[in-house]
């Protein structure tokens, strides 16, 4: 409940409260060898859910690592890889519930493989062909599936935070005892939508989980220049809202954030904020190139924290999956992806006329005119467009 001006202790002193009057630890339950944390209490996990968890994250380490090499042989236009991010995304999506609402940016493709996304979808997505759900009108990794309860992702950085309030303050009118949580980087928090969405979720009391992954880097931007306060979960107390650090490469640690910020928002409304510790491995996306601001040795010294080793070294050590199973299965993983990818690339890209459609419940004169003359356009410039856009050559 926020102060009441009248009520605030008074004192005669004068008193200057320190710059980082906080300093939050930050949550870990398996060290960086995959054993557990001595006193650690590991979440209540069933052998089956762990090892969804881990072949979600070896599906996507190979769909990134393909995909990124798609895009440098030219056949898809863009890529942005969550290498070393996934135990992020899938151990916070492992927690929820599957009617909880999951708002994106553009590194939680886990997420959405685990709540059941096909190889399939993701291609044809990633190559904007006639059978992607939003008919090749977003650029690749811009991913959406209302079916699977996952917001359609935006470029512009941050606009789904105060969308989140919006609709977890839905959900709190429904009664329905479901919440959003809503993935960002710590880039993100900078901007002005992170302050209006984070202080109207707290004054409100809606049941939204920020989920911020603080991976180290806005694109070139080190965390050291963007901010001079002990990271982003401190800024949750200042609008009166609970906060969790947790190490984002240990998965069981942010399942266990994940489950108890989930508890918090569906039962008591109140929103949390979590700060996942994390390192972007690879490059902000394919136009980025990293070695332009951070040396090759700076990367190597954080691979020891990598998460699916971390994750891969527990299982085994429990007796949950062998080294040979565990590889079988990756090598699975990469004769799929690869066939998909195969099969995307042929199919045709949307009809032309599909472009006017789903805008208005019908398109309008404006939009068919419009669409008139792109067809005239397009058959006065015959070579500069695909001859399968949809009849129009």
């Amino acid at each position: 409940m926020a102060k009441d001006p009248q009520k605030t202790a008074v004192t005669t002193e004068l008193q200057v409260i320190p710059a980082n009057a906080l300093d939050i630890p930050m949550f870990q339950v398996l060290k960086e060898d995959g054993t557990v944390h001595k006193g650690a209490k590991l979440p209540k996990i069933e052998k089956d859910l762990a090892l969804k968890m881990f072949s979600t994250m070896q599906f996507i380490r190979v769909l990134d690592e393909r995909m990124i090499a798609a895009q440098r042989q030219g056949r898809i236009s863009f890529y942005l890889s969550s290498l070393g991010e996934e135990a992020a995304a899938i151990g916070s999506a492992a927690a929820l519930q599957f009617e909880d609402m999951i708002m994106g940016q553009y590194r939680e493709q886990g997420a959405l493989a685990f709540r059941g996304f096909t190889i399939e979808q993701f291609m044809n997505q990633l190559f904007s062909n006639a059978k992607d759900l939003g008919k090749g009108r977003q650029m690749p990794v811009h991913y959406g599936c209302a079916a699977l309860n996952f917001m359609t992702i935006s470029s512009p950085l941050g606009t789904q935070i105060p969308q989140a309030t919006g609709y977890a303050f839905g959900q709190k009118q429904s009664g329905d005892k479901t919440c959003t949580l809503c993935y960002f980087g710590e880039g993100a928090a900078s901007e002005g939508d992170f302050h209006a969405g984070l202080n109207m979720a707290a004054v409100f009391k809606v049941p939204v989980i920020f989920f911020c992954r603080n991976n180290g880097y806005a694109i070139s931007t080190p965390a050291v220049e963007q901010f001079a306060g002990d990271g982003i979960a401190p800024r949750a107390t200042g609008y009166g809202m609970k906060a969790i650090r947790v190490d984002g490469n240990d998965i069981f640690a942010v399942y266990a954030a994940t489950q108890e910020a989930r508890r918090l928002a569906v039962e008591e409304n109140e929103p949390v904020l979590i700060e996942a510790m994390s390192y972007r491995m690879a490059g902000h996306s394919t136009s980025d190139d990293p070695t332009g601001y951070r040396t090759r040795e700076e990367e190597e010294a954080r691979r020891v924290r990598e998460p699916m080793i971390r994750f891969r070294n527990w299982l085994v050590k429990k007796g949950w999956i062998t080294e040979d199973e565990a590889d079988a299965q990756y090598q699975a993983h990469k004769e799929t992806v690869l066939a998909a990818l195969k099969d995307a690339e042929k199919v045709p890209v949307p009809h032309v006329d599909e472009i006017i459609n789903d805008v208005y419940d019908a398109p309008t004169d404006a939009l068919k005119a419009q669409l008139e003359e792109l067809k005239a356009h397009i058959k006065k410039y015959p070579d500069a467009y695909p001859k399968t856009s949809g009849g129009v050559q």
